[in-house]
């Protein structure tokens, strides 16, 4: 294997589960998470690795960049199927909050437009700050803010109606 596909497997070994992650949560879909997580790595092979600073933004940014070109094209084409793939994510990222919560909760986030739970994974799942999911997304620090202070106001209202 050439240097870069060995720079490029590290990446994978070291970011590939976070990015997949991150991809459900945005896309709601495990086929089309895979397909762009698969993009972005091919991608990577074809440029290398010799250009980027800081891995793991790089590589949080190209995602993102491939799941909303994704969402884009589905909207083009009508609707986006929706399965189970937020479960998947809750899963990995909250091993401790029980199965019946898990989907409960994967149905209340399902409801959020894709911006909002974007960064309601950035911050909450992923643990980064606000100024991070602002750089991360390219929004300013207060629609990162509002974002995830509506998802948080929607979240609410959905789960205290289940009650």
């Amino acid at each position: 294997m050439p240097p870069e596909g060995h720079e490029a497997a590290r990446l994978y070994d070291s970011f590939g589960a976070s990015l997949y992650r991150y991809a459900l949560m945005i896309l709601a879909n495990r086929e089309a998470a895979e397909d762009v997580l698969q993009h972005v790595f091919v991608v990577l092979l074809d440029r290398g690795t010799r250009h980027i600073e800081d891995e793991e933004r790089y590589l949080r940014r190209a995602v993102r960049n491939g799941c909303y070109s994704a969402l884009r094209h589905e909207k083009a084409r009508g609707a986006a199927p929706v399965d189970d793939a937020l479960l998947e994510a809750i899963a990995a990222d909250r091993p401790d909050v029980s199965e019946e919560d898990r989907l409960t909760l994967a149905a209340a986030i399902r409801q959020l437009p894709a911006e909002q739970r974007e960064v309601l994974h950035l911050h909450v799942f992923a643990g980064w700050t606000f100024k991070d999911v602002a750089e991360i997304t390219g929004e300013s620090l207060n629609t990162a803010a509002s974002r995830y202070r509506y998802a948080i106001e929607k979240l609410k209202a959905i789960l205290t109606g289940l009650k």
